[in-house]
């Protein structure tokens, strides 16, 4: 085995569901954190940026519990780390900052020891951790990423987005826990209800995979989750209702929420109007939110020169101002 020095890693977020996509679809976003691990003779953690705060400074955290994994699951020792992180992906908002860590330590370690670990067997490691394989495959793989899961193993396909495609997130001032809006989802449907969201996501997937944009709104109507979910997120409904009428090609739930996803054709003129009205409508909801604009990001998790002997805040710095 040949152990590296260090490793970092740059991590995008992502947005799952994308509407009627329910644990099934993702798509990796520019918005990023980046990691670095290193071999140590004690395990300590330096965590940056204001979506950090409170995590655990301990061997409980996520990312040495996940790099762990990856050195069990190749049958070698690392057992103390030096972990660095900062994070621009708030947390608990939808747009998986879990996931994103969880490819990461899953990146980050299966490097540091020479890469024995395929991409296909981190992404199975990955979901077994986070229960669904739509935000865990859109930040491995980057692009647009379709995945069915059995409980052991991940069948995936990657979509490259459409050039045009855009993003504009409105991120309300508030967490939502993923077990929350879990828990308002009921357990069975109308069979109806399963034909429309079964119907609307074959039609998202084909939008996505030939660039018929004009689709998108249509394709993205759900009824399994979202309609259960509305009355977390005030100004909700009336976003997924009318954010079309505004410029926007369709309009979701971002995975658990409280983010909301507007997917936007980056030629249209609207985009002004349109983070307008996404704003004013969480501000009549006496909600303050941050409006970002958003690409798909297309590389996933990236394995960075690590050539570069400057502290870890001051060699990603240019990448977190780009």
């Amino acid at each position: 085995m040949s152990l590296l020095e260090k490793v970092t890693v740059k991590i995008p977020a992502s947005t799952a569901n994308l509407g009627p996509g329910f644990d099934t679809l993702g798509m990796a976003l520019s918005l990023y954190a980046w990691l670095e691990i290193k071999p140590a003779a004690q395990t300590t953690f330096h965590l940056y940026g204001d979506h950090l705060t409170g995590l655990p400074l301990d061997k409980s955290n996520l990312i040495y519990e996940v790099a762990q994994m990856v050195f069990d699951e190749a049958g070698v020792s690392v057992p103390e780390l030096e972990i660095s992180m900062y994070s621009d992906i708030p947390l608990t908002r939808g747009l998986g900052s879990s996931a994103s860590a969880i490819v990461g330590a899953l990146a980050g370690a299966n490097a540091l020891i020479g890469s024995p670990l395929s991409n296909d067997k981190l992404l199975d490691m990955a979901t077994l951790l986070e229960k669904h394989p739509d935000n865990v495959g859109a930040s491995l793989f980057g692009g647009i990423i379709t995945a069915a899961w059995d409980g052991q193993r991940v069948d995936y396909i990657r979509i490259e987005p459409h050039q045009d495609l855009q993003a504009l997130v409105i991120v309300p001032d508030f967490q939502l826990s993923t077990s929350m809006a879990r828990n308002v989802v009921p357990d069975q449907f109308d069979k109806s209800d399963v034909v429309h969201n079964v119907s609307r996501v074959s039609l998202l997937v084909a939008a996505l995979t030939s660039g018929r944009l004009d689709m998108i709104q249509r394709a993205m109507s759900d009824r399994i989750h979202q309609p259960y979910r509305a009355s977390l997120v005030p100004g909700m409904a009336e976003i997924l209702e009318h954010a079309s009428d505004h410029g926007a090609l369709g309009a979701a739930l971002s995975g658990a929420g409280p983010t909301l996803l507007t997917l936007v054709d980056r030629h249209d003129t609207r985009k002004a109007e349109l983070e307008q009205y996404l704003t004013g409508t969480m501000e009549q909801e006496g909600i303050h939110a941050t409006a970002m604009w958003l690409d798909p990001d297309m590389d996933g998790v990236v394995i960075l020169a690590d050539q570069d002997e400057r502290p870890f805040l001051e060699r990603i710095k240019g990448e977190v101002n780009a």
